[in-house]
């Protein structure tokens, strides 16, 4: 082979790694082998309550804002982000585990939004924890924001929240893993 071939072919290797590594450090809670991981609750920047009333930002972003599920007094945990569409930008996931989350039987969970994006309408489904593909899904609630359900009865659970953005910026899938006690 070519010197210049070699070359040639390193400098495409390494071109390649190097947009890898900018687009996982793009979007936290992705390595380089593209599997999503929960985000830590930490990560959140002053959650906002999602309220019909709240005006749309100007996406600036490629992904949809973090979303946390938290109870009343309770900390926040950012969802795993799932199949979106957002600000004419989208990709689609399976059913995921979720980002895991304790709570007690009769408890509200509410969304946040990391970010000031308004809400058009949500649903929220809920499978037993480790199915894959979300079939059988239960209803939790649904309707305009703000986006507030009450827990599933006991046990694990995966569940899945859909949140529909204001003006035309898209849609998102995000869960959690819900231990109820």
């Amino acid at each position: 082979m070519p010197r210049w071939s070699i070359r040639g072919s390193t400098l495409a290797i390494l071109c390649v790694a190097q947009f890898t590594t900018a687009c996982t450090a793009a979007r936290p809670g992705v390595s380089a082998a593209g599997s999503a991981a929960p985000v830590a609750a930490s990560a959140v920047a002053s959650p906002v309550a999602m309220t019909a009333s709240a005006a749309p930002r100007s996406p600036s972003s490629v992904e949809p804002p973090v979303a946390s599920l938290a109870v009343e007094g309770g900390d926040p945990v950012a969802g795993q982000l799932g199949s979106f569409t957002w600000n004419a930008r989208g990709s689609d996931s399976p059913w995921l585990p979720g980002t895991p989350l304790n709570v007690g039987t009769g408890e509200r969970l509410t969304v946040t939004l990391a970010d000031d994006v308004a809400v058009t309408d949500w649903s929220a489904r809920q499978v037993p924890a480790g199915t894959v593909n979300g079939s059988g899904g239960v209803p939790l609630g649904g309707g305009p924001a703000p986006v507030t359900f009450a827990a599933p009865g006991p046990g694990s659970w995966s569940v899945q929240v859909v949140l529909r953005f204001d003006g035309g910026l898209g849609s998102a899938a995000y869960y959690w893993r819900v231990t109820v006690r």
